[in-house]
C-alpha cells in the first residue's frame, strides 16, 4: 500500500481472528482486533479505521444492526448466518462486501485490497428492518453467490438475466430482487413468454387500443404499463419469437413504447428481469435470439444451481415446504432419517419445484406422522416424478461415492479403501440373506453362490452370529 492504512477486525472467535490477522498483517500498517460490540465502540471513540471487518453474531449483540460508521468507511461483513437476510442487511449498512463463512482467505485478501484502494460508496434503498428470506431457503455454498448478487442489486436498477434449469426458483429470485430493490413499493408483474400465442405477445407486453385488431373491443393496458414504477419479469425469455424480440429491444434502448394501434409514446418506467432455462448463447449462435437483445438483458446475470448441486439444503427445504403446507391446512409431518437420506441422494430432475410437490403429496398421502422411505418411493413412483424412484443399484453407487469421498478426505487410507468397503458390503449382504433364510448357512451359501466353508470363514472374520444376524 502506498499509504498507511488501519483495519479494525470485530471477531469473537480467537482462532478466526488469528487466521485473519496473520493473513492480512502484511497488507496494512495498522491492525486492531476486538471481540465484542462494546470493545468495538470503545475503540471507535478514539480511532477512525480505513476498513472494518466484522462478524454478525457477537457476544453482546448483532454486529450489523449496531454498527454506525462514517459514510466513507468501507465495511466487509463475515457471517455464518449465510442467508439472503444477512446479505441484504449487510448492504443496508453500506458494506463494501459480504463473505459467508467459511470464507476463502484469498477472496478476503482481494476484497480488503480493493476496499482499501477506493472509497466505498454507501448503498441505499434497502431497509434492513423489512428484509427477510423472501422465499429463498438454503445455505449451501452454491447459493451464497446468488444471495450476494441479489444484495448488490438493491441499490441500482440494472437489467437482470436469471439462468437455471426448470424448477430452480427463478421467479422466487426475481421477486426477491424486486422486494429488496429501489422499486419494491411498486408492482411486480410477471409474464411467461412461452405461454402467450405468438400473435398476442406484443399486445400482452405493450397493450392495445380499442379496435386495434379483431376482438379488441376496448383498450387494454399491457404488462409494461401495469408494472410502471415496479418490476417486469419476463419468464422464459428464450421462447420469445424473433419479431417480438425486435420490438422489445427498441423499448429497452429508448425506454419508450406505444400500444398496438396507438400513436402516443409511453415511458417504460420498469426494471426488467428476464429468466430462462435455455442456453442463451446457443440460441444466439443458432440465430433464434437476437445478440443485441441478449446483451441488453444480460447486464447482471444470476445463475441458479440445480438442487443436485446443493444437496445440503434439502433438509431445510423439506422443513420449509412442510411448514408452508401446514399453514395451508395440510397435516404436519416429520421425516425418518432414512427417508431424508433418500431425498438427499435423489437427483431431483425437477429441482426445488419437484421437491416441493413431493413433500406436499407426502403430507397428504402418508398414513403416519413420520414419513418413511417406502412412502417416498411410492409417491415418486405413482406420480412419475423424474421417471420414477431411483433404482437401488443407483442408490448403492451414490452411497459408495459419498463414503469414498469422505474416506479420501481423511488420513492413512492408502491400501485400505477396498478392504474396508468390501467388509461393509459383505456384512450387510450376509446379514440380509441370513435373516431371509432364518440362519440356514447351507441355504445362505447357495443363494450367495459361494462355498459353505467360505461363508463360515467370512462370518467369523466379520464377527457375524448367523443365528442372530
Amino acid at each position: 500500500m502506498s499509504s498507511r492504512k488501519t483495519i479494525l477486525l470485530v471477531e469473537d472467535d480467537p482462532a478466526i481472528a488469528m487466521i485473519i490477522r496473520e493473513t492480512l498483517v502484511g497488507e496494512c500498517h495498522h491492525f486492531a482486533s476486538v471481540g465484542s460490540i462494546a470493545e468495538r465502540n470503545a475503540w471507535l471513540d478514539d480511532h477512525r479505521p480505513d476498513l472494518i471487518i466484522t462478524d454478525v453474531v457477537l457476544p453482546d449483540g448483532d454486529g450489523i444492526d449496531s454498527l454506525r460508521v462514517d459514510a466513507g468507511t468501507p465495511v466487509i461483513v463475515l457471517s455464518a448466518q449465510n442467508t439472503l437476510d444477512t446479505a441484504v442487511r449487510a448492504t443496508g449498512i453500506g458494506s463494501y462486501d459480504y463473505l459467508p463463512k467459511p470464507f476463502d482467505l484469498d477472496e478476503l485478501t482481494a476484497s480488503v485490497r480493493a476496499a482499501l484502494q477506493r472509497r466505498a460508496e454507501p448503498m441505499t434503498g434497502t431497509d434492513p428492518a423489512q428484509a427477510d428470506s423472501h422465499g429463498l431457503v438454503g445455505r449451501a455454498p452454491a447459493m451464497q453467490a446468488v444471495y450476494r448478487t441479489i444484495a448488490r442489486l438493491a441499490s441500482n436498477d440494472l437489467a437482470v438475466l436469471i439462468l437455471g434449469e426448470s424448477g430452480t426458483g427463478k421467479e422466487v429470485v426475481a421477486r426477491a430482487i424486486h422486494a429488496t430493490g429501489l422499486r419494491r413499493a411498486g408492482p411486480f408483474v410477471a409474464i411467461n413468454m412461452a405461454a402467450i400465442p405468438r400473435e398476442l405477445i406484443e399486445a400482452e407486453l405493450f397493450g392495445h387500443e380499442k379496435g386495434a385488431f379483431t376482438g379488441a373491443h376496448s383498450r387494454n393496458a399491457g404488462r409494461f404499463e401495469q408494472a410502471a414504477g415496479g418490476t417486469l419479469f419476463l419468464d422464459e425469455i428464450g421462447d420469445m419469437p424473433l419479431e417480438a424480440q425486435t420490438r422489445l429491444l427498441r423499448v429497452l434502448q429508448s425506454n419508450e413504447y406505444s400500444t398496438v394501434g396507438g400513436n402516443q409514446a409511453l415511458r417504460a418506467d420498469v426494471r426488467v428481469i428476464a429468466a430462462t432455462h435455455r442456453d442463451m448463447r446457443t440460441l444466439v449462435a443458432d440465430g433464434r435470439f437476437r445478440e443485441d437483445l441478449f446483451y441488453r438483458l444480460n447486464v447482471i446475470p444470476v445463475t441458479l444451481p440445480p438442487l443436485r448441486d446443493r444437496r445440503s439444503d434439502i433438509a431445510a427445504l423439506v422443513r420449509h415446504f412442510v411448514d408452508a403446507g401446514r399453514a395451508s391446512g395440510l397435516p404436519d409431518r416429520q421425516f425418518a432419517p432414512a427417508a431424508m437420506q433418500w431425498l438427499e441422494r435423489y437427483d431431483w430432475p425437477g429441482n426445488v419445484r419437484e421437491l416441493g410437490n413431493v413433500v406436499q403429496r407426502l403430507a397428504v398421502l402418508s398414513r403416519d406422522t413420520v414419513v418413511t422411505v417406502r412412502d417416498v418411493e411410492t409417491v415418486l413412483h405413482e406420480n412419475g416424478e423424474g421417471g420414477g424412484a431411483v433404482a437401488p443399484a443407483d442408490l448403492i453407487a451414490r452411497a459408495v461415492d459419498d463414503w469414498a469421498r469422505e474416506q479420501m478426505a481423511g488420513d492413512a487410507i492408502d491400501g485400505k479403501l477396498h478392504g474396508q468397503l468390501e467388509a461393509i458390503v459383505e456384512a450387510a449382504l450376509f446379514r440380509r440373506v441370513l435373516r431371509d433364510v432364518r440362519g440356514n448357512q447351507l441355504e445362505a451359501a447357495r443363494r450367495l453362490g459361494i462355498n459353505r466353508n467360505t461363508l463360515r470363514k467370512r462370518l467369523g472374520q466379520l464377527d457375524i452370529d448367523p443365528t442372530h444376524p
